[in-house]
C-alpha cells in the first residue's frame, strides 16, 4: 500500500513538472521591449522535439517590399528566403546580414542574389 502511495505521488510530481516547463516556453520573452527581425514564439515540434521560430513571414515579406518597384515578385522571393532561413530583416531595404549567411549566400539560376 505504501509503495503505492509512494509511486502515485512520483507521477503526480513527474506531471507538476512537465506542466511547469511547458509553460514557462510559452511566456518566454526577452523584456527589452525591442522587436527583433524574424523573431516569434518558440514551438516545440515533432518527434525530434526541436524549438522552431514560428515567424509571420507573410506579414513580414509585405512590410519588406512596401516600396519596391515590383512588390509581387520581391513577396514571392521574400517568401521563399523566410520559410528557408526563418528570418527577415527589418526596414524596406539593406539589412540582409542580421539574417546570416542563410538569407545572403541564396542565389537565383542566373547567379544574382534572390532574398530582398
Amino acid at each position: 500500500m505504501e509503495v503505492r502511495v509512494l509511486l502515485l505521488l512520483g507521477i503526480l510530481l513527474f506531471c507538476v513538472a512537465v506542466a511547469e516547463v511547458s509553460s514557462t516556453l510559452k511566456k518566454e520573452d526577452d523584456g527589452d521591449g525591442v522587436q527583433h527581425a524574424g523573431v516569434g514564439q518558440l514551438v516545440v515540434r515533432g518527434v525530434t522535439r526541436r524549438l522552431m521560430q514560428d515567424i509571420d513571414c507573410g506579414g513580414l515579406c509585405k512590410q519588406r517590399c512596401s516600396l519596391h518597384s515590383r512588390p509581387n515578385l520581391c513577396n514571392r522571393a521574400c517568401g521563399t528566403c523566410c520559410v528557408r532561413c526563418k528570418c527577415v530583416p527589418p526596414g524596406t531595404a539593406g539589412n540582409r546580414e542580421l539574417c546570416g549567411s542563410c538569407y545572403t549566400d541564396m542565389t537565383t539560376h542566373g547567379n544574382r542574389t534572390k532574398c530582398p
